[in-house]
């Protein structure tokens, strides 16, 4: 069966990663929220793609740690969602076979919620039910 993503996180492994990496994700959503008061939209502009400000001046110092964080958190597995929210994704495997999403929002306790790769934030479903 091909699957949509590389590496798969049993939920023990997410809910390890997410303790080690949750500093970052915060982080990061305070980065982008400071961006958002400067009124810089990452969206709007192509800073991932490396593309520049017009020549008219530098990034602020937030897009590169946006940046940075944001690709040491996908080299890890970790599928971010939604930067300002702190909404980040772990691909895993049900026991059907089924690849789908561990679910996690910056401000929630642990990983309580699952999802289809379709059904995004609104399809969460109780881990339990997994």
């Amino acid at each position: 069966m091909a699957y949509l993503h590389a590496i798969h996180f049993s939920l023990e492994e997410a809910q390890s990663t997410l303790n080690d990496i949750l500093p970052k994700v915060e982080q990061m959503s305070n980065a982008k929220r400071k961006l958002d008061t400067m009124g810089y939209d990452l969206r709007g502009h192509h800073f991932f793609a490396g593309m520049g400000t017009n020549g008219t001046k530098p990034y602020p110092d937030e897009v590169n740690k946006v940046i940075e964080l944001f690709r040491e958190l996908t080299a890890k597995g970790v599928v971010i969602k939604d930067i300002s929210r702190g909404l980040i994704d772990f691909p895993t495997i049900r026991a059907n076979g089924e690849e789908v999403y561990l679910c996690y929002l910056l401000g929630e306790k642990e990983i309580e919620f699952w999802h289809g790769i379709e059904d995004g934030f609104a399809g969460r479903q109780s881990i339990e039910e997994l």
